[in-house]
């Protein structure tokens, strides 16, 4: 088994965007480990939120590395914008890419690392034979689109039989969850093979300032680990 660090990575679709470069130096002096950015088109997934400019600004506001998360259908044409605007790491969905290899190589010949995400009732089965090739595989416990959603309780045994799956083929690959991560149940998806955890509203709430609550989520997660069984 590979060991990976726990990673926090913030998600600032629930951030004050009225203020959103004090949001993402309070995430930076609280320890976040990147900044988790979700692009959404209206046609994937039901919502808009925001394009390459915001992810430029973001990297002006930072110098943790961006995780760009493109719910966009058919994002190929998109790549180079987000790439330029300085995203470090770019993930794609499986269901919205006609040619998953082909969109795979290209955020690779941009230079940045790559990662292919996947919805709920998407079947591991579609990345077994794209997952050598990834940085990241990430696994949605929530339908993509709405921040704030309750965490689905099947997606702890489908990171189980993912991270499985990156052990068998490509050990250095992380594995991202993303979707009502809490301190109620960090620990179970870190036990069942997440290493990258992705916060909205566990984050960026009114309870707690942004540096407390992702203390509380490290603690939570206290010595949770991955173990095969």
């Amino acid at each position: 088994m590979t060991a990976h660090a726990l990673q926090i990575n913030p998600s600032i679709l629930t951030a004050d965007f009225g203020n959103l470069a004090q949001a993402i130096e309070a995430a930076q002096a609280g320890g976040a480990d990147a900044i988790h950015l979700d692009v959404m088109d209206g046609q994937f997934v039901p919502n808009l939120s925001f394009g390459p400019g915001v992810v430029a600004a973001v990297k002006r506001a930072t110098h943790l590395a961006l995780d760009v998360h493109l719910m966009v259908q058919e994002p190929d044409h998109l790549l180079p914008a987000f790439a330029e605007a300085g995203a470090n790491l770019i993930t794609v969905h499986a269901e919205a890419c006609r040619h998953l290899h082909r969109t795979v190589q290209r955020i690779n010949e941009l230079g940045c690392r790559v990662g292919v995400a996947l919805n709920p009732a998407t079947p591991l089965e579609a990345v077994r034979e794209i997952a050598p090739f990834l940085d990241l595989l990430l696994i949605m416990s929530v339908n993509p689109g709405f921040g704030g959603q309750p965490f689905i309780q099947t997606s702890t045994h489908k990171l189980r039989r993912a991270r499985q799956l990156i052990e068998d083929v490509n050990p250095l690959c992380d594995l991202q969850v993303d979707g009502g991560i809490d301190a109620g149940n960090i620990a179970d998806v870190v036990r069942s093979g997440a290493n990258v955890i992705v916060a909205g509203s566990a984050i960026y709430n009114d309870r707690a300032g942004v540096d407390e609550n992702i203390r509380t989520l490290r603690q939570a997660a206290g010595n949770a680990q991955w173990r095969m069984v």
